[in-house]
């Protein structure tokens, strides 16, 4: 069956605006045009677009949607799976919260306490699958199963305040890297060894395995993984870079 651009918008709910404007990025082409000039769209493009709009709900870019579509490789079976997957995954997370809000919601009412354990218990959790779902796969590659294992027992297991000072190094490490980009400081100087210093103690508060060594293997991949690179690049550009070079200098 084919469609007109306009039946198309009404079918996905993606607008016309939107659709030429994949046109004309070359994100999705249509098969043809009509007598009249209309642009029609058969069933490979009805495909492409559900699976355009799988990606957009999952947060990817148009450039990397694009990027992956025209593969050669492209196994759209696989990445559906891989889509479900994380759907999945994401159902989950948002049950646990619910779960917990209803239960910190019963025991206000009840007039009960609450540990403060249970209160972040799912907000590590997310926090783990998140980094699960994003680099797990590598950091199994890399360190194996049981220290990967170990890791995320070790976040499961921080208390309150250990957890608060673990989100609080993570921001002052961010902060810093941000200045000393932004003025053009040299990661070979004091403001890298400082932060080859905390980003190490950060480390070590999730994972009792890691020395010098695994901190520099996972600098490297602050470059050379584009989510690490994005990361902390997202408000500083260089960011990645410099923490690399830094802890390449200061962990010899």
């Amino acid at each position: 069956m084919e469609y007109t651009i306009q039946e198309l918008s009404r079918l996905s709910g993606v607008t016309t605006r939107a659709l030429r404007w994949y046109d004309k990025i070359g994100l999705l082409k249509p098969t043809g045009r009509t007598e009249g000039g209309y642009r029609r769209y058969g069933p490979v493009e009805v495909d492409r677009l559900q699976d355009i709009l799988y990606y957009r709900a999952l947060g990817v870019e148009l450039a990397r949607v694009k990027e992956i579509l025209d593969d050669p490789s492209y196994d759209r079976l696989a990445v559906l799976r891989s889509h479900l997957s994380a759907l999945e995954g994401e159902r989950d997370r948002v049950q646990r919260l619910i779960d917990s809000v209803k239960e910190t919601i019963l025991t206000q009412e009840r007039n009960e306490m609450m540990s403060d354990e249970k209160k972040f218990e799912a907000f590590k959790r997310q926090l783990v699958e998140e980094r699960e779902q994003l680099y797990g796969a590598e950091a199994r590659r890399k360190y194996g199963d049981a220290q990967v294992d170990a890791s995320n027992a070790q976040m499961m297991g921080l208390t309150q305040e250990q957890y608060k000072e673990w989100n609080r190094l993570e921001q002052e490490i961010l902060d810093k890297l941000s200045a000393a980009v932004a003025a053009g400081a040299d990661p070979a100087g004091e403001e890298g060894k400082e932060i080859t210093a905390l980003h190490f103690r950060w480390l070590t508060m999730i994972g009792d395995q890691y020395d010098v060594q695994r901190q520099r293997g996972l600098a490297e991949l602050y470059v050379q993984d584009e989510r690490f690179t994005a990361y902390y690049d997202g408000k500083c550009p260089g960011c990645a870079q410099f923490l690399r070079d830094a802890v390449l200098r200061w962990t010899k």
